[in-house]
């Protein structure tokens, strides 16, 4: 059989398969296994199966990627960072927004990074959303949109932007919750040193309350060892007594930390119930960057420690082609191998592929990725028969299953945004 093709029948044996072993009950990292497909769903197996060896082909459930800025993605055209720096980042980007972010150009850009993570087989993302007014009036509605558009294909989710200056709880920053709340969104905001943030932060928690609204912060984005948000975030959040999901992203400061200090803060993160999500291949680009030196800081948080801890630890693709990370295509393959490679994912726990399924599912509410009966057939088989088959290659050739069918894999090209740029 092609690899590249599956027989088009009402039942489908896929026997010699590769299984993550923690999806499917074993305890080692992987086990060979057999799924059967038929009706969009996994099923058991019968006598009138059509039955196709796949000769150990891997098969994984369809990804989810949980944090994204699908309203920045592709403008690196147009806005690229001028010295790959964070400061460089905001301000291009900013200037960006306010220029050229119309909903025109925001449905375009989003679509297309939309239909790239469909091809790799994404089956759901979170998307962080400018939201400063007057840009959370334009851009909402576009992402109310297009997620009735791709409703069945990725499940969108959708989290405002607001850095923790503008975050007042009688100020403007109401109104942007009650945005958020309409559309049945994330309340989200960028926290950084503030001699008031404590106040802000409680402002935040208790409008969040009112609404009945899960949280995502990025934090501490930032390699100074001094920026310590994320401890007063778990301290709110407990002083508070906030008992819905809350999500921190980044926690990059952790890294350049005392470990004593890091490990309290820890310890602070797993008795709050925190959901951390690390974004690898941003903060390799951003972190520890200076002209004429070689970076020495991954950028990548203490995700081990994190582990050890019991706290739910995912990876995600963050930026994608804009001021904020140059690269990367909205792959979750991709952040997961450089996730492997930068954190030393390797020689450790056999079951970190759940930090791109498991996981963030739980951190956001999503659907559980599944390969027992009865679980959707969305899923991502590769030609490797191992994960070091699997993240020696792009696996550019693998093949996706959305309700049992293959999809067309075909990627957007480029030039379809040119139009964007001109002028």
């Amino acid at each position: 059989m092609d690899f590249l093709t599956l027989p088009d029948a009402a039942r489908l044996r896929l026997e010699n398969v590769t299984l993550p072993g923690c999806l499917v009950g074993g305890l080692g990292e992987t086990m060979p296994g057999t799924l059967t497909i038929a009706g969009g769903e996994i099923v058991e197996p019968t006598v009138d199966d059509t039955i196709i060896d796949m000769a150990g082909a891997m098969v994984l459930p369809a990804f989810i990627d949980m944090h994204t800025h699908l309203d920045k993605g592709h403008i690196w055209p147009r806005a690229a960072n001028p010295d790959g720096s964070f400061e460089g980042a905001l301000s291009t980007s900013g200037a960006d927004r306010e220029a050229n972010w119309t909903p025109a150009d925001l449905r375009a850009r989003m679509d297309f990074a939309l239909r790239c993570a469909y091809a790799h087989g994404t089956r759901a993302i979170r998307t962080h959303l400018d939201s400063l007014p007057p840009q959370d009036a334009i851009t909402w509605p576009v992402f109310r949109e297009l997620r009735a558009e791709w409703a069945g294909r990725i499940t969108l989710q959708g989290a405002c932007l607001v850095g923790a200056d503008r975050i007042e709880r009688d100020g403007a920053f109401r109104s942007t919750a009650d945005c958020v709340a309409e559309a049945g969104g994330i309340l989200g905001m960028a926290s950084y040193p503030l001699p008031d943030l404590a106040e802000r932060l409680r402002s935040f928690l208790r409008l969040a309350t009112e609404r009945g609204l899960q949280v995502d912060f990025h934090v501490d984005e930032t390699m100074d060892p001094s920026v310590e948000t994320l401890r007063l975030i778990a301290e709110t959040v407990l002083a508070e007594g906030f008992d819905a999901p809350v999500t921190v992203g980044h926690c990059c400061s952790l890294a350049a930390q005392d470990a004593a200090r890091a490990g309290d803060t820890l310890e602070l993160v797993a008795k709050a119930g925190l959901n951390v999500v690390s974004l690898p291949m941003c903060n390799l680009y951003l972190q520890d960057r200076m002209p004429g030196r070689t970076p020495r800081l991954r950028g990548i948080t203490l995700v081990h420690e994190m582990r050890a801890r019991g706290i739910n630890v995912s990876f995600a693709s963050d930026n994608t082609r804009d001021p904020f990370y140059a690269y990367g295509d909205l792959d979750m393959l991709e952040v997961l191998r450089e996730a492997t490679r930068l954190g030393h994912l390797d020689h450790s726990a056999p079951d970190w592929v759940q930090t791109v399924l498991a996981n963030p599912a739980r951190a956001c509410g999503f659907a559980a990725p599944s390969l027992a009966p009865g679980a959707p057939a969305d899923l991502v088989i590769f030609r490797a028969r191992s994960f070091n088959e699997l993240f020696a290659r792009p696996q550019s050739d693998r093949i996706v299953l959305r309700d049992g069918r293959a999809i067309d894999r075909t990627l957007p090209d480029y030039s379809e945004l040119d139009g964007l740029f001109a002028g």
